[in-house]
């Protein structure tokens, strides 16, 4: 039996280290676009902020650890362009060469992830714009810093990565503004619960922008212009995107695979999509919420550890089901832990 899976990090990886588990003889070949198949996306903000100083501590395998441990072939910065499910074959390109090959599969594994939101906004292609998703990503933001040495930033999203990139941006002694739409930071949180989060990122000097409905970005004089609704621009030598991300889709969708909310795969409690042989997990999936049974996406790494496992399990012959989750989720915030589970009082 050959499998390929398509992306590593968390539901990727971890279906390939359990299908060697279940199958010494399996042939396992993973496909990663990027230079990295197993990392931690929580503590990419923590590298930019000097708390994690040694940038191989973001890795949890390299492709050579991988292959040593699980004898699973990990091809880092391949990218697969197309599935033809008829014939079980994919169509990939080396992104070093540029060479584009075909690989045939008896069971294909999509874990392409998601991406981070990128709303169609006038200046968002600029230089001092970051988004942070990869590794890479980390990397290209803590050059900027090394290099450019800005002394002011604005995040736009208070979610868990723009809590923690204004952080570790505020560490580094940063000014530090977080602007976005709604009223309250941390969304999975009721606003009584936010309001003590609000209080520790006062206490450490960053500013909320809330209630803001930011309308683009414009260089000006060496910096950046973040542009408010009907206030005075808020000025910065960087911004951060970080407004959630959008599944990475589009190779599912050109295969004709059935998709849900905001274009996510649908697939069944057997992480099996509607076309035969192929298999989906992680963040660029729709599942079950444990608590309304409404569909959902919930992209954690916890869930998608065990979509990986559970696919791995069926294709292995086990009767291994993913019941959902409720998206449970916890975040530092300077001196404070925060935690949420199930449902806030305002989706209720």
């Amino acid at each position: 039996m050959k499998v390929v899976i398509v992306g590593g990090v968390a539901g990727g990886a971890t279906a390939a280290a359990r299908l060697r588990r279940l199958d010494e003889a399996a042939e396992i070949v993973v496909f990663e676009r990027s230079g990295y198949i197993s990392y931690a996306n929580c503590g990419l903000p923590y590298y930019i902020g000097g708390t994690i100083a040694d940038k191989s501590a973001l890795t949890l395998q390299t492709p050579e650890s991988f292959r040593a441990r699980f004898n699973v072939d990990m091809r880092v910065r391949h990218e697969v362009e197309a599935i033809d499910a008829a014939r079980h074959v994919v169509t990939v390109r080396n992104l070093e060469t540029d060479e584009v090959f075909e690989e045939p599969y008896d069971k294909l594994i999509l874990s392409p992830g998601a991406r981070p939101t990128r709303p169609t906004l006038p200046g968002v292609g600029l230089d001092r714009l970051f988004t942070l998703r990869t590794v890479e990503d980390t990397f290209a933001m803590k050059e900027f810093i090394d290099r450019e040495h800005p002394r002011s930033a604005v995040v736009c999203g208070g979610g868990f990565i723009g809590l923690e990139v204004a952080e570790n941006l505020r560490e580094l002694g940063l000014d530090v503004t977080i602007a976005q739409r709604p009223r309250h930071l941390m969304n999975p949180f009721d606003a009584d619960a936010a309001a003590l989060i609000h209080q520790e990122m006062r206490a450490h000097g960053v500013h909320l922008a809330l209630g803001r409905s930011v309308e683009g970005f414009e260089e000006r004089d060496g910096g950046i212009d973040v542009l408010v609704a009907g206030e005075e621009p808020l000025r910065a030598d960087m911004v951060v995107l970080a407004i959630g991300v959008t599944p990475d889709t589009t190779l599912a969708e050109t295969a004709g695979l059935e998709t849900g909310i905001k274009g996510s795969i649908v697939v069944n409690d057997r992480m099996e999509t509607g076309v035969e042989d192929i298999y989906a997990v992680g963040d660029a999936v729709q599942i079950s919420h444990l608590v309304t049974g409404d569909d959902a996406l919930i992209s954690l790494a916890g869930p998608a550890n065990k979509q990986g496992r559970v696919a791995a399990d069926v294709i292995c012959g086990l009767n291994s089901r993913f019941a959902g989750a409720q998206g449970t989720s916890v975040i530092k915030v300077f001196d404070l832990t925060a935690a949420a589970t199930g449902l806030s009082e305002a989706a209720c």
